[in-house]
Formats: C-alpha cells, structure tokens, sequence
C-alpha cells in the first residue's frame, strides 16, 4: 500500500502573533489552518515549520522528508536565509513539489525558481473576486465548479512579471475590472510548482471549501512519484551543477 504524501507547510508566522484580528481568524497561525484540513484529508501527512524556529524549521531531515511543501510569506521575505533557500531549490530540482501562496510571490524561492521579478498591481479593498477555472479536468480543480468566488479579497493585478506558465488553471476577475493569473503551474528539474493567489491574512480565505480543495488537489498534483519520492541525489544522477 503505498504511503501517505508528506506535507511540509511553511509559514512565516509573523501576522498572527502581531495582530489580534489576525490572531483570531487563524489561532492557531495560517500554518496550522492549513496543516489541519490537509491531515483530514486522506493519504495526507501534514507538518508545519515556521521563520523564527531554528533553520526556519527546514532542517535537512525535514526537507529530505518532505514530498510537497506549501509557502506562505508576506511581511518578512529577507529574513529568510539564503542557505535555506538554495536547500529548498535543490529539493524542488530533486523532485520535491512546492506550492506558494498568495504574497509568497516575492519569496526569495520563488523568486529564484521563476528568474523574475514576480512584481504585480495589488489593491486591499475587501472587494469581490471571481475565480474562473481555465482547464476543466485538471488535477488541481477536480471537483471545482467552473467558477467560485470570494465575497472579501485583496486584488491582485496583471501584469504579473513571471515566465510563461506550463499551464494557467485558474484566472480571476475583480470588481474594480482586473485580472490575474490565479493558479499557475512549472516545472523545475523534477519537480512541480503551484503558484496560488488567493490568501489574504485577514479575510480568512483558508476557510473557504474551495480553496482548501484546491489546495488539496494541488498536494497531489504536486507530489513526486517514483525514486524522486525519495530525495534521489541530482548530483550522482549528473543533473546537478555545483
């Protein structure tokens, strides 16, 4: 039988212990929200780590533990250390899935695995989102309608400085007449990334059945299959450039 998919869920961690609203939308942080619907889930194992444990919680026996990590940052990107992060990429390379959340968009990984600037147009104003699904049948919307939508959200604009996706999933439409790129995915070396847009830390979006299934369904997508499930090392294979 095989075993459950290993979740690694990121967070920086900084919002909720700074801001009581914050705080009382998610008690127990954006991390443990998310880590306790994906341990509900079946053939799921989720664990969280956060910025200010020791190696921001991604030691070497957790990332070599770790098939799909998610990422969420907003307030606190340079803090991150650059060693961690070109562990994190090396993972990704090696076949880890990586999925990153809304404002993680400026992460120093994504960054690095995207080789742009990742800048947008952004607004919070509460306002109402359409999320569209642009492939029907994808991994990463089953059971999605083809559409759902967010009463409260902060707009996220185009042009999203990012390369071109392998595949678009999901675009969204604001009030104010934007649009975005919503759910986008990439290949890197072995592994696949999950850009996610929505997840503003006060409108408790990490509530939502939708996103939560297509966080669910991204899990799976994302998940290595085969030996690169277990940490295959991409310089022995001769696919790694020290």
């Amino acid at each position: 039988m095989a075993s459950d998919i290993r979740v690694t869920v990121w967070n920086e961690f900084r919002h909720e212990q700074k801001n009581e609203q914050i705080a009382g939308i998610y008690p127990n942080g954006i991390h443990g929200a998310i880590a306790a619907h994906l341990s509900a889930c079946e053939g799921i194992t989720a664990g969280v780590a956060t910025l200010d444990e020791p190696e921001h919680g991604l030691s070497d026996d957790v990332l070599g533990a770790t098939d799909v990590m998610t990422w969420w940052g907003h307030m606190a990107h340079g803090e991150v250390a650059d060693e961690i992060v070109e562990k994190v990429h090396r993972r990704v390379l090696e076949g880890m899935g990586l999925i990153v959340l809304h404002s993680a968009h400026f992460s120093k990984i994504f960054r690095k695995l995207m080789g742009t600037t990742c800048q947008l147009k952004w607004r919070e104003a509460g306002e109402r989102e359409v999320l569209w699904v642009t492939r029907p049948g994808h991994p990463i919307v089953q059971g999605i309608d083809d559409h759902f939508v967010l009463e409260h959200t902060e707009m996220y604009g185009e042009h999203f400085d990012i390369p071109e996706p392998d595949e678009t999933v999901l675009i969204s439409n604001f009030a104010g007449g934007e649009v975005f790129r919503s759910g986008v995915t990439f290949r890197r070396g072995a592994g696949k990334v999950f850009y996610f847009r929505p997840g503003h830390e006060t409108f408790g979006i990490y509530h939502d059945a939708n996103i939560l299934r297509v966080l669910e369904n991204a899990v799976r997508w994302a998940a290595p299959t085969g030996s690169m499930r277990f940490g295959c090392d991409m310089r022995e294979m001769g696919w790694w450039e020290a």
